[in-house]
């Protein structure tokens, strides 16, 4: 079972992502907090493997919330997704600079919540599709391109290529013919070889560089 905090300041949002996610057989809601400072704390006391996170909350915002909880030294550190009705670059730029590892908006729907969840769990992220490129547009700064192959082996560009291309790493696997196990592991060596944190930044590396573009 995937555990799971979810902090929003209003009660009748909390209530309505409880049912969503109770509803699924592989999620179980441990804890609920209405602010920042409470959310720190039940994540403390129920150590969840994920937390869903609102952006604006009293006390401590959900950013500041979500540095407390990322900190190299927190004891326990979960996944965090930030759920928010705000789709404001700045807010998801800053998010993920921060340690998130997921964006979505409250409007996605159900099945993006859980999936949100599930791709936490597993290390991955997942950004609304509403605004995944025009973020990863953002996030390319120019005058900064240089081939990839300086970087990485000509089979992590191709990993590379479809990440950026939002491809789970099932996804990937069937397109390059590998497993899923060997994704995963070019991915860890993807992330160490760019010090990116998560696909997202990955993502972001393959716009910066030009792998990401369409004609």
């Amino acid at each position: 079972m995937i555990r799971v905090l979810i902090a929003d300041d209003q009660a009748i949002v909390r209530t309505g992502i409880a049912m969503i996610l109770t509803a699924e057989n592989d999620i179980e809601v441990v804890a609920e907090a209405e602010d920042g400072v409470q959310a720190v704390e039940q994540a403390a006391r129920h150590r969840p493997d994920v937390v869903l996170m609102d952006v604006r909350m009293p006390r401590l915002d959900g950013l500041d919330a979500l540095r407390a909880l990322t900190r190299p030294t927190a004891d326990h550190t979960p996944k965090v997704v930030m759920v928010t009705t705000f789709d404001d670059e700045e807010y998801v730029t800053t998010a993920l600079q921060s340690g998130a590892c997921g964006f979505i908006l409250k409007d996605s729907g159900p099945r993006l919540l859980a999936e949100a969840v599930r791709a936490a769990a597993e290390g991955d992220s997942l950004i609304s599709p509403s605004i995944t490129v025009r973020l990863l547009r953002r996030l390319m700064a120019p005058g900064t391109r240089r081939s990839p192959d300086t970087v990485l082996s000509l089979r992590e560009v191709d990993v590379v290529r479809l990440v950026a291309q939002g491809l789970t790493n099932a996804e990937i696997a069937q397109a390059l013919y590998i497993t899923v196990g060997t994704v995963k592991t070019h991915l860890g060596n993807i992330q160490s070889k760019l010090a990116a944190r998560n696909r997202v930044e990955i993502a972001a590396w393959a716009w910066r560089v030009g792998l990401a573009h369409q004609d």
